[in-house]
């Protein structure tokens, strides 16, 4: 079995990072950070959806762009890298049902989660469409600047009745992973003491190496399961980006040392972003156990 992108995967990844290069770089990341409020860029929503992004798994004769989960996984993880704002997974599967969220003019977000999650509901007050049962719903803290969270009392409603949600969130982890790993090997490049590279140092190099190696595997597990949409495999795929994430961005702050424990490093968001995300759909216990049943 071939597991290589294709000429078109290729091409599909390279033009969202390109867009969102364009269009939610760094500079665009910190405005959104630094506002008084979270709020959703809606002319971003619109051209995402104007770009396919919301579509992409709505049949063609529908008006979508016909591609599978295999794409659907490659452009959540350039979301993921550029840690885009707002309900995307919930959006993104209602592309089919709910009038306008293929197009980005509506935004939906879901309170069906997994039996066993928290609850939490991103984004409830900025959302056209809820998905599910939040009366009662309060809001929390977020850890998350760019991630405004309600709690449904009870820890949610019915499950959710799409079991690509949390290989979607992975892929986005494994966005996340990816980003930080490469922000770490740059910073050890540049940053010297004691009169080299602090990436010669062999603490340095071993933090960096295991990045990579967590990243590469949940790589793997996160596109595999998109092959197969096996619900086993994806909640091994979620369990897997969730570490890479959360401990990439760790080793990332270790790396950048002092600086990457201000505010004004996005080493931070990235740590921040990967916590909520871990907290969505499945949690660890729960996929664990799924796993267990499964061997």
């Amino acid at each position: 079995m071939d597991f290589q992108l294709s000429e078109d995967q290729r091409a599909l990844r390279d033009g969202f990072r390109d867009l969102l290069a364009g269009r939610f770089d760094g500079g665009a990341l910190r405005a959104a950070v630094d506002s008084e409020a979270p709020s959703l860029d809606r002319a971003l929503w619109r051209e995402l959806g104007d770009a396919g992004f919301f579509s992409l798994r709505v049949p063609e004769e529908e008006g979508g762009v016909g591609l599978g989960l295999p794409e659907a996984v490659l452009i959540f993880e350039e979301a993921g890298r550029a840690l885009l704002p707002g309900p995307l997974v919930a959006t993104f599967l209602a592309a089919r049902d709910v009038e306008g969220a293929a197009r980005g003019a509506v935004v939906v977000t879901s309170a069906l989660t997994s039996a066993d999650s928290g609850g939490l509901v991103p984004w409830l007050d900025e959302a056209d469409v809820v998905l599910g049962d939040v009366s009662g719903a309060v809001p929390l803290r977020s850890v998350d600047p760019l991630t405004p969270l309600h709690r449904v009392p009870g820890g949610g409603g019915a499950a959710t009745p799409w079991p690509e949600a949390d290989l979607l969130i992975a892929a986005e982890q494994l966005g996340s992973a990816g980003k930080t790993c490469e922000m770490a090997v740059r910073y050890a490049r540049e940053r010297t003491q004691f009169g080299q590279a602090i990436g010669a140092f062999q603490a340095v190099k071993h933090l960096c190496a295991q990045m990579l190696v967590r990243t590469e595997i949940a790589r793997a597990a996160v596109y595999a399961a998109a092959v197969t949409g096996d619900a086993s495999e994806i909640a091994g795929a979620k369990l897997l980006a969730d570490e890479a994430a959360v401990r990439g961005a760790r080793d990332c702050l270790q790396v950048h040392g002092g600086m990457g424990f201000t505010w004004e490093a996005d080493v931070h968001l990235h740590l921040k972003r990967a916590w909520v995300r871990a907290g969505l759909g499945q949690s660890a216990a729960g996929a664990e156990e799924e796993l267990a049943a499964a061997l």
